[in-house]
């Protein structure tokens, strides 16, 4: 990787990240059956790799890979003395993947790889000028060889491809190197003899030595050198490549030429080769005739560029986008729907009394969203975090451990939690319960509770509640108890370990587990719980499967398999599948409680006494993550869209 301009890029995304909260009308729209579309949560779109350089007439432009809820779609390409921009669509289709790599070659060619296609894009052509299928699927690192060879290492099995822009000769090597977890290769590098090295991560880091003669990969670390992490390679300018299994010790670095490697203190390295490329953060700001772009702003289509003299010039541009996908929604105590969306990270408010929106800058990603009392709580991602938003209070926007800030940083325990899916807004009115996967390359992940009158946290390790296993779903029960379902998902990039989830039960004052069981055979996760107002608690497995629970008596009371008639439920990091709300009587004042399901294909209804499932409508589009319930109306996304379903007076 591109060591030696790391600073640049860090400037570039301090500078990139300048993000105010935006208002607009919904206008929302009858669709018919009952559904209501309100409107695109965060109608902008997120950089995945930016970069200043010029066209063919010698005009600086900047390069931006565009990203929305369809994956990445387009290259704009910005005019950086007039803000005059240009929408290029992928040469291939997104399917939903975007670049995690990019590399600005020493030809002035852009190339990334994504969803198992390669590309070039030439600023001096305005065009893609190269595509190609591969092995699947994305670079996660990237570099370009002293022959100016362009090479890259893609997710998740190490596939090596490579491309010569002067004779044009692609070569696709397949995968090189098998782990039984997902690998990651960040960083990717050449020696002056044709070998490629790339690093390994994050299960167990590792260094791939790559001879393109043979096609063929060999570590070069041993199995006790391995950790935690993801190896290392930087390019010298000395021809030779040096890195490290990922701590960076001094005594830790070797040396590589020609497939081999030897220990060697690091102060032997002669500087590193400088090369144009990082990861989707890429952000490079130096225009070839000295000028400096400060920065690119798609949320408010902002482009500002620095002279020699110090001098900067902001010029607005405009690009389209179909918005950031959703990542949940729930009620807000002051009555607004509410919930996060990535990439960008954004915090939305929609407001059905007014129609309007409010969109803020989010602290990261929401992943999962709840209230409790006169609070709105995310758990987010990455560092496993909770913020506190107050409603009745103006936003300002969070940093981490400052005072003031609206919503309120609260805490954060990765890497024992990273990814949170469940965040438990307990009955008690005071405790909030977090649970998720672990950090890259970690396997299991623990519990954090925290206590909101004391401000105190717990936090537990996997191995105290089901080694290997994270918790996906939770839900309180009564005497102080809680009811958790796992998953065998592993944090990302690790090793998955357990063969089964589980269901379990723990007691809140002593975090002891009371009971833990397999409850069927086979399942991987059990994607959400809901504790119901008749005291029993549904649940779904593996999204297709149907239980009804007594954890009274700690057993199975009814079950369906919901593949052939209702399909899969929705799902997302945090899904909220079940909704609890009410249902008004028809012809007659008040309403009865009802526990309703979001399915991909539509939404439906759980009868509370004999548990039978009933589709009330099928969705115009497809349901995505949930879901809450206001005055009638069941709210929830699709793609980057917030939709509503009204639901009808029941006629019992």
């Amino acid at each position: 990787m591109a060591c030696a301009i790391s600073k640049l890029l860090m400037l570039g995304i301090v500078a990139f990240i300048v993000l105010v909260a935006q208002v607009a009308f919904a206008a929302t729209e009858e669709l018919g059956n009952g559904f209501f579309h309100h409107g695109v949560a965060t109608p902008v779109s997120n950089h995945r790799g930016t970069v200043a350089t010029v066209d063919g007439e010698g005009r600086d432009v900047v390069l931006v890979w565009l990203f929305d809820h369809r994956g990445g779609y387009a290259l704009l390409m910005i005019d950086a003395e007039t803000g005059k921009a240009d929408e290029i669509p992928m040469p291939f289709p997104p399917g939903g993947d975007c670049p995690y790599s990019s590399i600005l070659s020493t030809k002035n060619k852009f190339y990334t790889h994504f969803n198992s296609y390669f590309c070039e894009f030439d600023p001096a052509k305005r065009a893609f000028t190269f595509s190609e299928k591969t092995a699947p699927q994305m670079a996660m690192g990237m570099t370009e060889d002293d022959n100016g060879v362009i090479w890259s290492v893609t997710y998740p099995s190490s596939g090596v491809v490579s491309f010569d822009p002067a004779t044009r000769t692609f070569k696709d090597y397949g995968h090189v190197h098998k782990e039984n977890w997902a690998q990651y290769q960040r960083y990717v590098a050449a020696d002056d003899a044709g070998w490629v090295y790339f690093g390994v991560g994050n299960t167990a880091s590792q260094i791939i030595a790559f001879d393109p003669r043979t096609g063929e990969g060999k570590p070069m670390l041993s199995e006790a050198e391995r950790l935690t992490a993801s190896g290392v390679v930087v390019p010298d300018v000395n021809g030779k490549v040096y890195g490290h299994n990922g701590a960076g010790a001094d005594d830790g670095w070797y040396e590589f030429c020609k497939g081999e490697g030897k220990k060697v203190d690091p102060s032997v390295r002669g500087g590193d080769k400088p090369i144009i490329t990082s990861s989707q953060s890429l952000f490079y700001t130096q225009f070839p005739d000295g000028k400096v772009l400060k920065t690119c702003d798609l949320v408010n289509r902002v482009l500002v560029v620095e002279n020699a003299a110090g001098e900067a010039k902001q010029m607005k541009f405009d690009y389209t986008s179909e918005g950031a996908h959703i990542m949940g929604i729930a009620i807000a105590p002051d009555g607004t729907v509410c919930g996060g969306t990535a990439f960008p990270m954004r915090f939305f408010i929609y407001n059905p009394k007014t129609d309007t929106w409010a969109n803020h800058a989010a602290y990261c990603q929401c992943n999962t969203v709840v209230r409790q009392g006169d609070r709105f709580f995310v758990g987010g991602y990455g560092g496993g975090y909770i913020t506190e938003w107050d409603p009745t209070q103006p936003w300002v926007d969070t940093v981490k451990d400052k005072q003031g800030c609206n919503p309120l940083f609260l805490t954060d325990c990765a890497p024992t939690i990273n990814r949170p899916h469940d965040l438990l807004a307990h009955p008690d009115g005071k405790t909030l319960v977090l649970a998720g996967t672990p950090g890259y390359g970690y396997t299991g992940g623990g519990l954090l509770f925290w206590d909101r009158e004391t401000k105190t946290r717990v936090l537990l390790e996997h191995t105290d509640i089901l080694p290997e296993h994270s918790t996906l779903s939770l839900v309180a029960l009564p005497d102080g108890k809680i009811l958790g379902g796992s998953t065998t998902a592993p944090g990302t990039g690790g090793e998955k370990k357990a063969s089964e989830a589980e269901l379990y039960i723990m007691d809140l004052a002593s975090k002891q587990l009371d009971w833990h069981k397999v409850l069927y055979p086979g399942a991987q996760e059990y994607t959400d719980l809901c504790y119901a107002p008749n005291g029993l608690v549904y649940a779904v497995a593996d999204r297709k499967r149907f239980f009804v629970f007594d954890a009274a008596k700690r057993e199975v009371i009814h079950e369906e398999d919901l593949d052939a008639t209702f399909g899969p439920t929705t799902s997302q990091q945090g899904p909220r599948v079940f909704v609890l709300g009410d249902r008004a009587k028809a012809g007659a004042e008040g309403s009865v409680p009802a526990l309703y399901m979001l399915f991909v294909k539509g939404v439906a209804q759980v009868d509370l006494t004999t548990h039978a499932i009933t589709m009330l409508a099928e969705s115009p589009v497809p349901v995505g993550p949930g879901g809450d319930f206001l005055d009638g109306r069941i709210y929830f996304g699709s793609g980057s869209h917030v939709y509503s379903y009204q639901v009808p007076p029941t006629a019992e």
